[in-house]
């Protein structure tokens, strides 16, 4: 095999990388240095092993059982940000969407301004269409670069993916490492920063920010909003081992301090249910829940 040049860890607890701080080891976690090195771990793994994508932990359960074969953290070696003619900017795959709203805040790029609201990084936002305040991940991309299992690195325009809401499809088998955006240049950096701030500071009003989450944890059904229906089915508050249902925001879980995944995912299903008897809706969770129930000896 290539010799590495990223990170690799056996057995490593993946609760230190999750912002809901809990979930159980992963038999293997690599940090690749470069796009380069990420392609020749990926061609040296089995075709059998599974593999899993890792930025910042949000929007993700990884249950207490933990995650078996590789999973590939992307915030070290793919968080490139590089500014573009024109207004556009080519992300790594890890780099925070905060840290990009920045940057087009700063170049005058209009249109960016959302993605200071996405709690994730660009590679999780182009895998699910991430989006916040009324702007959306694929609405800006002009480009994506992948790579396969086999270590084949490819670019790709957005006709070769079938985007709605929360949801991207197309190219089984390749992962987004990086991607070429385009904004409308010649905003004001000040007012674009001073929105930026505004935004945030509204979010951190409705939302427990301070605490550890994943996020929102459901799908808005169309015509409502997953909060409300929680909320009027009479469950802000309720608590599952260490884990909480929100009473700020009724679309999130905090964790309080010594919650397992397994009280987390309880409180999800709790809420799919009692949502269901009460208002007839299934909630369709937006956080992915992945990994085994149980610790193997």
């Amino acid at each position: 095999m290539t010799r590495l040049r990223g990170r690799l860890r056996h057995d490593e607890p993946l609760a230190r990388y999750t912002t809901w701080r809990v979930g159980g080891p992963a038999e293997r976690l690599f940090e690749p240095a470069d796009a380069a090195d990420l392609a020749a771990y990926l061609h040296a793994r089995p075709d059998d092993e599974p593999l899993f994508w890792l930025g910042l932990g949000s929007n993700l359960l990884v249950r207490d059982g933990g995650l078996r074969g590789s999973v590939i953290r992307t915030q070290r070696g793919l968080g490139a940000l590089q500014e573009l003619p024109d207004g556009g900017v080519r992300a790594g795959a890890g780099v925070p969407c905060a840290k990009l709203a920045r940057l087009c805040s700063r170049r005058g790029l209009v249109g960016a301004a959302f993605f200071a609201g996405i709690p994730g990084t660009v590679g999780g936002a182009l895998a699910m269409n991430a989006g916040a305040w009324g702007g959306e991940t694929w609405t800006h991309v002009e480009s994506v670069e992948t790579v396969d299992r086999s270590g084949a690195c490819r670019e790709r325009g957005p006709e070769a993916f079938q985007v709605g809401y929360r949801r991207v499809e197309g190219n089984p088998g390749e992962w987004f490492t990086a991607a070429t955006f385009r904004f409308r240049p010649g905003g004001d950096p000040g007012a674009l920063a001073s929105r930026v701030r505004e935004l945030l500071a509204e979010r951190a009003e409705r939302q427990p920010t301070g605490l550890a989450s994943g996020g929102s944890v459901f799908r808005n059904p169309p015509g409502d909003h997953a909060a409300r229906l929680i909320e009027a089915a009479g469950l802000k508050g309720t608590v599952r081992g260490g884990a909480r249902i929100s009473e700020k925001h009724a679309n999130f879980i905090v964790h309080e301090g010594d919650a397992t995944a397994a009280d987390i995912e309880a409180l999800i299903e709790l809420a799919r249910e009692r949502v269901a008897a009460v208002h007839g809706v299934t909630l369709e969770p937006e956080v992915r829940i992945v990994g085994e129930a149980r610790v193997h000896d």
